[in-house]
C-alpha cells in the first residue's frame, strides 16, 4: 500500500513539474512577445535586451530550483 501511494505521489509530482515546464516556457515566450512590442514602439534594442535579462532571472532561477529538486527526488 505504501507503494502504490509513493507511486501515485510520484505521479503527481512529475505532473507538476510538466505543468510548471509549460508555464515557464509560455512565460519565457510572453516575455519574447513584449520585447518585440517594446522595440516596435521605439525602445532601443540595448534597453529592451536588459529588460528581457531583468524580465528573465526569475524564470531562470525557478527552472533551476525545478531541476534540484528533480534532481534530489531521483536520489
Amino acid at each position: 500500500m505504501k507503494t502504490q501511494h509513493k507511486q501515485s505521489q510520484s505521479t503527481r509530482q512529475k505532473l507538476y513539474r510538466q505543468i510548471i515546464i509549460v508555464l515557464l516556457l509560455m512565460q519565457t515566450t510572453l516575455i519574447g512577445i513584449q520585447a518585440e512590442n517594446r522595440i516596435q514602439q521605439g525602445d532601443s534594442r540595448i534597453e529592451v535586451l536588459m529588460w528581457m535579462i531583468n524580465q528573465c532571472i526569475p524564470v531562470l532561477k525557478q527552472a533551476s530550483s525545478l531541476q534540484d529538486k528533480q534532481k534530489k527526488d531521483n536520489k
